[in-house]
């Protein structure tokens, strides 16, 4: 089963986050099936970079976002086209 979730990255005590699609059962850092967006929680104010249409895809071919994706998708709707 593959869940959209987050990968920490960057220093020590200075966390960056990539959103990945990846295999559920794998580790949170290893390899992805692809990354689909970018967070910062350090940045002020905070840096959240999603790819909606293929977070989209990825949800319509049975990936589930985990709690923490599905905060960061309620509160950065993607843009109105």
């Amino acid at each position: 089963m593959l869940m959209i979730r987050m990968a920490r990255f960057g220093a020590k005590k200075s966390p960056a986050y990539r959103v990945v699609v990846i295999d559920k059962v794998r580790a949170r850092d290893s390899r992805s099936v692809e990354v689909v967006g970018t967070y910062d929680p350090v940045a002020k104010p905070k840096v959240v970079n999603l790819k909606h249409e293929r977070i989209a895809h990825w949800i319509k071919n049975g990936a589930q976002p985990s709690d923490t994706v599905a905060r960061l998708l309620k509160t950065n709707p993607a843009p109105a086209a």
